[in-house]
């Protein structure tokens, strides 16, 4: 019996198999990249740990593979010996801290005023904003030193530290560019329903905003905690000097008479590299991640 002609047209046709071979070679290759790349990028970290723990400098290629036996912790030791490290960590906590803790009141207040609120002047305030990202901080630093030292007398103290880092521009376009994204109408139904701005901010935007809040924080971690020209021009008194300081005074006098200066110079990085590397790792999750949409109901 034969099948006639046409007669497949209903039936369902199974497609020919594809090789996977164009697809799995194009992801080994897209995961060889991606290695290459962390490697490169590590690298440099990689050499500054092991070049910390070098008892004997080898400051050519061959240093990346040093040999077991020369591994110690001695460089670290001598960095104790010369800095005071817990209270130099606690220095910088509290500096640190303290910008954070401005950069995210003043920083959030001003990013919500930025893209929910009408008022005039709003576009020149902005801009002026955009203007300061531009201009570097030590262009300031004379007049800002002037104003904080001699003006509010604030020298050797935490406060007189802070106060620069106070408004952290980079914060507040975050925040802003965060809040535009986010629908008017959450925010006007609110209002609609008797909420004040400060309620609407503390219920609504504070909760939404967490991704750019974390964002934020790295961002502006990264710029006190490595800080160490300004706090050594506010206080001249070891027991207020942040970590940078210390080991920037340490590094530029100390580490050159150790027994190993550049392993005394790469420990100093490290212990002033770890603590920024944590908060990142800590972090790292809610750093990249982004939900604009969870305010939205379905």
């Amino acid at each position: 019996m034969t099948t006639p002609v046409g007669s497949d047209r209903g039936s369902p046709r199974v497609a020919a198999p594809q090789s996977s071979r164009g697809v799995s070679w194009g992801r080994v290759a897209g995961l060889v990249v991606l290695v290459l790349g962390a490697l490169v990028f590590l690298f440099p970290f990689y050499y500054m740990v092991v070049g910390a723990l070098q008892r004997a400098p080898q400051t050519d290629i061959s240093g990346a593979f040093p040999n077991p036996a020369n591994l110690t912790l001695a460089n670290f030791v001598d960095i104790n010996a010369q800095v005071d490290l817990v209270r130099t960590l606690i220095n910088s906590g509290i500096f640190t801290g303290g910008v954070l803790l401005a950069t995210f009141v003043i920083g959030l207040l001003a990013g919500y005023a930025l893209a929910q609120l009408e008022f005039r002047g709003r576009s020149l305030v902005f801009n002026l904003m955009l203007l300061i990202l531009v201009l570097p901080f030590q262009l300031f630093m004379i007049p800002l030193y002037v104003l904080i030292v001699r003006t509010y007398g604030l020298s050797d103290s935490y406060l007189g530290m802070i106060l620069p880092f106070a408004v952290n521009a980079t914060a507040v376009f975050i925040f802003r560019q965060f809040f535009l994204q986010l629908p008017r109408e959450l925010f006007e139904s609110a209002r609609i329903d008797g909420a004040s701005e400060f309620m609407i901010l503390r219920r609504i935007a504070v909760p939404l905003a967490q991704p750019a809040i974390i964002t934020a924080l790295i961002v502006t971690f990264i710029g006190p905690w490595n800080e160490f020209l300004w706090p050594f021009l506010i206080t001249k008194q070891h027991d207020l000097q942040p970590l940078a300081v210390a080991l920037a005074n340490y590094i530029s006098t100390v580490a050159a008479r150790a027994a190993n200066p550049f392993g005394s110079i790469l420990a100093g990085a490290v212990v002033l590299a770890v603590p920024a590397v944590v908060v990142f790792v800590v972090f790292q999750r809610q750093f990249i991640q982004s939900n604009l949409g969870s305010g939205v109901k379905g």
